[in-house]
């Protein structure tokens, strides 16, 4: 029996070592896949880092301003990942509406205005540097 099974029959362990990091992808490729599955937003965010992050390597004259290109692109999903997980948490509590359900999903919306802010500005004045 390996430590995934036992685990699973020991309700509370949670799995050390090799076992522990396979868990942990299994549930990321399960986040991620769930992601793009049910938030259009997500899927469209992807496109743009398909065509953004070669781009900004391309562009970018120095390791750093590379960085300082396609980081941002890949701050913008992260943030879209929270705001999902923010908005599916709130759906999964009730569907009535409440001004505290109303504000945390804005709250998530606004952290993902302020991650495309940042990649604009990231992009326009590295680009305009050149």
């Amino acid at each position: 029996m390996t430590s995934l099974q036992s685990n699973s029959i020991r309700p509370g362990v949670k799995p050390t070592g090799l076992s522990r990091l396979l868990k942990a992808f299994g549930n990321t490729g399960k986040g991620l896949m769930g992601c793009w599955r049910e938030e259009a937003a997500f899927r469209q965010e992807c496109v743009l880092a398909v065509i953004l992050i070669p781009a900004g390597i391309w562009l970018g004259h120095t390791g750093v301003e590379r960085a300082m290109l396609v980081a941002p692109i890949l701050l913008v999903l992260v943030v879209e990942l929270l705001n999902s997980a923010i908005e599916a948490t709130i759906d999964r509590i009730g569907a009535e509406r409440h001004a505290l359900s109303g504000l945390a999903k804005d709250l998530g919306s606004a952290a993902v205005f302020l991650a495309f802010l940042m990649l604009g500005i990231s992009w326009i004045l590295i680009l305009a540097s050149h």
